[in-house]
């Protein structure tokens, strides 16, 4: 099936968060199921970013309607980059196929297969790089550990970690059983503090979507998976959180813990983000952090640059 995509991209750079129309979104099929995503274009691109959106959203967390400075779509686009937002199997197109997704296996080979199918035609520049957040970790970590993302340019994570927050865990110990205290607090701990966020933006109305049953599977596991995921990652990495990340542990201690996992990768990088919570790509701060992993992107590009131009010497 041909990726089917619907409205123009625009690449010109002034118009990068101000003007334009939206990003294209593209439909195709894989073993019967639809998978979607949302693409926005460099005409001669140094490389693609592929984006992996977190838990309860959709692609549009990384393109979120109505507020284009805050869109990692339209910065990439700006600085060269094709970025594609994919929706995570069991989001967007392939949500009503969710019951059937809960192989990891399939997951993985669904997100390779959609993504092959939806760039065949189009540049890649130096190759791809994969980024994701939160609970679209996990799927990156099985991506760029597979055979088929050894040529990955690099890996962003964001919004995770190994231990939760003392807050997080405290309150959720209190909220057991009550279900509706639950929810509200949970909300103030990923939407927090909430002056960093646009008011539209705070508890992610605008860009929710319902998570998979899978989710809470993986979400168990994740703490105890994630060693193993990131020892087998050959990739640079970069690493990302909030200094005001309420979820997981923060600060220089959580950043360099989760650093010293990926012991395959020739270079791991950690950033903490200056006035973030937890939704890093929504908050005032994203075009800071945005511009931040895009340097990266950058450097690994470079990277590869310089190699192939050692290895033809």
């Amino acid at each position: 099936m041909t990726p089917r995509e619907a409205g123009p991209v625009a690449d010109a750079p002034e118009e990068a968060f101000t003007g334009g129309g939206p990003s294209a979104r593209l439909l195709v099929e894989v073993d019967g199921v639809p998978m979607s995503a949302l693409l926005r274009e460099a005409p001669d691109p140094r490389a693609v970013v592929l984006a992996l959106h977190g838990g309860a959203t959709t692609s549009l967390y990384y393109d979120a309607p109505n507020r284009p400075r805050l869109s990692l779509l339209r910065a990439g686009a700006a600085l060269g980059f094709t970025v594609l937002a994919l929706d995570r199997p069991g989001y967007g197109a392939s949500a009503p196929y969710a019951v059937e997704l809960n192989s990891a296996a399939r997951r993985v080979d669904l997100a390779f297969t959609a993504v092959e199918r939806m760039l065949e035609s189009r540049p890649r520049g130096a190759g791809v790089f994969l980024m994701a957040h939160s609970s679209g970790c996990e799927l990156a970590v099985r991506m760029a550990g597979d055979e088929r993302g050894a040529d990955l340019l690099g890996l962003e994570l964001a919004g995770t970690g190994r231990h939760r927050h003392e807050r997080a865990m405290r309150l959720w110990e209190e909220w057991r059983g009550r279900e509706r205290e639950a929810r509200d607090g949970l909300r103030d701990i990923l939407w927090g503090p909430s002056h960093f966020y646009p008011d539209d933006l705070v508890g992610g109305a605008a860009v929710s979507a319902s998570a998979p049953s899978y989710e809470g599977v993986e979400s168990e596991a994740w703490p105890h998976d994630l060693p193993g995921f990131a020892s087998r990652i050959p990739a640079p990495v970069h690493y990302s959180l909030g200094d005001h990340e309420m979820w997981w542990r923060s600060g220089p201690p959580a950043l360099e813990d989760i650093a010293s996992l990926f012991t395959a990768s020739p270079r791991v990088a950690v950033h903490e983000q200056a006035d973030g919570g937890h939704n890093l790509s929504l908050g005032y701060s994203a075009p800071a952090y945005h511009l931040e992993v895009l340097s990266f992107v950058e450097e690994c590009v470079l990277a590869r640059e310089n190699a192939g131009a050692k290895k033809a010497d």
